[in-house]
């Protein structure tokens, strides 16, 4: 197949980067409810310390219940690899952009198709 117009490719790089937001958007909502539910932190507090473990940084105020350092151990370790997928879901239309672009050229050096 030949390689997709740039318009189309400019599109599908904005639609991962939307789902990329929307994902990284539900995880920081799930950040904010646990902190509050599980520590009875103020919902800004909720953000500060969600926004900060889901960026890598680390927590800001320190945790009193048991509840509220497990799920700020899950969420952690769930950020972490949030980051890795999210990554994955912005770069792959580039990836495969690049990849498809090379298979072409190597068609074209030895004048056959490759299948």
């Amino acid at each position: 197949m030949p390689l997709l117009p740039r318009r189309l490719f400019y599109r599908r790089m904005l639609w991962h980067a939307l789902v990329t937001a929307v994902v990284i958007f539900i995880s920081l909502a799930i950040g904010i409810l646990g902190y509050h539910i599980t520590e009875d932190m103020p919902w800004l507090e909720s953000l500060l310390n969600a926004s900060m473990i889901l960026g890598g940084m680390g927590p800001v105020d320190q945790l009193h219940t048991v509840a509220g350092k497990w799920f700020a151990s899950a969420y952690a370790l769930y950020s972490g690899l949030l980051v890795l997928v999210a990554a994955g879901i912005l770069m792959a239309p580039l990836a495969h952009r690049i990849l498809h672009r090379l298979h072409l050229a190597e068609e074209d050096q030895t004048g056959t198709r490759a299948r």
